[in-house]
């Protein structure tokens, strides 16, 4: 597997609400970059997404893919690849939630491998941009939704 590229920001919203907007799944090709579908194939008794096809045009990659994810609470949520794409070929990744003065700190790691050869500079840059695009996507939702039901 490649080597994990790993980014971390404060959202000032409780981890619950940011919890709730990884897990809406159906709501990322709003929020997250280059999402142009996310379809859940399989949930677990919590309602909570144990099987997720993605649908990615990311510019230069394009490609479906489905990941697996298991769940621990409001805390992690961790993934990996459990179907493979025509360029992703290995992928596996985590969001970590911790409290922080009343908001949340989120790290997002993420480590991937493509069917084409990148040099490992190049690789690295662009996970790290993949990744922080990510969270401030995710903040802005999180934020919207923390908003929209009164949670801050």
């Amino acid at each position: 597997m490649a080597d994990t590229t790993s980014s971390a920001l404060t959202i000032g919203v409780p981890k619950p609400v940011v919890m709730a907007v990884i897990a809406d799944f159906d709501a990322y090709p709003r929020w997250a970059s280059g999402v142009r579908e996310a379809t859940v194939l399989a949930a677990a008794a919590d309602g909570r997404a144990e099987r997720v096809r993605f649908t990615l045009d990311a510019g230069v990659i394009r490609d479906s893919y489905v990941l697996a994810y298991t769940w621990s609470g409001d805390d992690e949520v961790r993934w990996e690849l459990a179907e493979r794409g025509s360029a992703i070929t290995e992928m596996t990744g985590a969001y970590l939630l911790a409290d922080r003065d009343g908001g949340t700190e989120v790290t997002y790691r993420l480590a991937v491998s493509l069917a084409v050869p990148m040099p490992g500079m190049l690789k690295r840059r662009a996970e790290k941009t993949i990744i922080d695009t990510a969270l401030k996507g995710l903040r802005a939702r999180a934020e919207q939704a923390a908003r929209e039901s009164g949670a801050r």
